[in-house]
């Protein structure tokens, strides 16, 4: 994979930042600008692609770091965009540029985030039913809903005034989710027609992303491991001298580097991106899960782990897994569609 000078400037400055600020998203949003990256440029954006997009979430995986930027910068605005309503692109995208935040309700209590459903349904110019593992939610300013509609999936701005949201409290405890429930709320449609094929878009776009924060992750996770390894001693010796460590060390970094070319991947020039993304997906879910529990049996000599990191990147393994759809339903994506399984 290679980046461009601009790209590994971005990548270097994301990577400061996030090491220098505790909190490192208001830099980040107000003056690298990454909540705008997405962002067509006569909006107020930067009008970058999917490859800059994963290379902040690369970043922001590396230290897990809380902020809104896979539900609004990158699910929500890929919404947006993919609705091609103009004047409501030119009001929403415009305020998303300036600072606010955006959320998309989508799926149902099952957590099935299936490009074909909805769990609410429209009916004339109201909202009705219960989304679940809704993107920073509770911190929206602007939510949009997938629902139901006569025509098929339509996208909607609902009245955040007429909404009852209710925090999660996921495993994963950087990641904020929230159910939302909708009793006959107001909300405006964005664009026409059936949104199911632009929503299959929105979410591999989601997977690219997601993917690469899972790379980034798993990568801090096995530096940690392996610095640990070497500082451990056991016998009179530190334990990663041992031949049986080095051979796991050296599988896992094997599962790094598959999991990066993965994410990576999708990203490239006329890259065939639905197929793409749902390897990605299962590729690099299944390999930070196998790191962090690596990581977690591999820091086993200080006994307690609950003041290290270790189960803080086991619990986003497990959360990221079950995002956007859980592996096994990516691999499914890769099987050749005959009449017996088609639909």
């Amino acid at each position: 994979m290679t980046l461009t000078d601009e790209q590994v400037s971005l990548q270097r400055t994301v990577r400061a930042a996030v090491e220098r600020h505790p909190d490192p998203w208001p830099p980040l949003r107000d003056q690298v600008g990454v909540a705008q990256l997405l962002i067509p440029e006569e909006y107020g954006g930067l009008g970058a692609g999917l490859r800059e997009l994963q290379i902040v979430a690369e970043e922001l995986g590396r230290r897990l770091v809380p902020s809104p930027f896979l539900g609004s910068a990158v699910l929500a605005t890929s919404a947006l965009l993919e609705a091609g309503d103009g004047e409501v692109a030119t009001r929403l995208l415009s305020s998303l540029a300036e600072g606010s935040t955006a959320a998309l309700a989508w799926t149902s209590g099952d957590g099935e985030w299936n490009p074909s459903k909805a769990a609410c349904t429209a009916s004339g110019s109201v909202v009705d039913g219960r989304a679940c593992y809704v993107l920073d939610g509770d911190l929206a300013d602007i939510l949009l809903v997938i629902a139901e509609a006569p025509d098929g999936l339509g996208l909607f701005e609902a009245d955040l005034r007429q909404v009852r949201r209710i925090p999660s409290t996921p495993m994963d405890e950087t990641r904020r989710l929230t159910e939302i429930h909708f009793g006959n709320t107001p909300a405006v449609r964005i664009g026409h027609g059936d949104f199911s094929t632009g929503l299959h878009r929105v979410r591999d776009v989601a997977c690219a992303v997601l993917a690469a924060e899972q790379a980034g992750s798993a990568a801090r996770a096995l530096e940690l491991t392996v610095a640990y390894s070497k500082q451990r001693e056991q016998f009179g010796r530190p334990i990663g001298s041992f031949q049986a460590l080095k051979h796991r060390m050296a599988d896992l970094h094997v599962l790094v580097e598959t999991a990066r070319s993965a994410a990576f991947a999708v990203s490239e020039p006329d890259a065939d991106v639905s197929r793409l993304a749902a390897v990605a997906k299962a590729h690099c879910s299944e390999s930070l899960s196998t790191v962090a529990a690596e990581m977690i049996q591999l820091h086993g000599g200080i006994a307690i782990t609950w003041e290290h990191d270790a189960h803080r990147f086991f619990k986003r393994a497990h959360g990221t897994a079950q995002l956007f759809g859980q592996p096994h339903h990516h691999l499914s994506r890769l099987l050749p569609r005959t009449p017996a399984t088609a639909g």
